[in-house]
């Protein structure tokens, strides 16, 4: 790999999570395929604002536990949603 070059696939609506090389990637596409902005996505799955964003610019990485949830919102957006509303959070 070349300095400045990215191993991120190329993130559109058909990129599927699996697909990510990296947590920038996944967190994107996620977020994306939802039609979310930044500040909902934070809003609806109570992730902090300010660590999406560093997801996203690559400046964090998602542990194991954020990974599966990201996976888990994108497969079954409303019934995490669903499933937070009941829990009251």
């Amino acid at each position: 790999m070349t300095p400045g070059s990215t191993t991120d696939l190329s993130i559109d609506d058909h990129a599927a999570p699996n697909q990510a090389r990296s947590a920038r990637a996944l967190v994107q596409a996620v977020r994306w395929r939802t039609g979310l902005s930044q500040d909902e996505f934070a809003h609806a799955f109570h992730i902090p604002r300010e660590l999406l964003a560093d997801l996203e610019l690559g400046r964090a990485r998602a542990d194991d536990a954020l990974t599966a949830y990201l996976r888990v919102i994108d497969h079954a957006p409303e019934v995490v949603r669903e499933a937070l509303d009941r829990a009251g959070i």
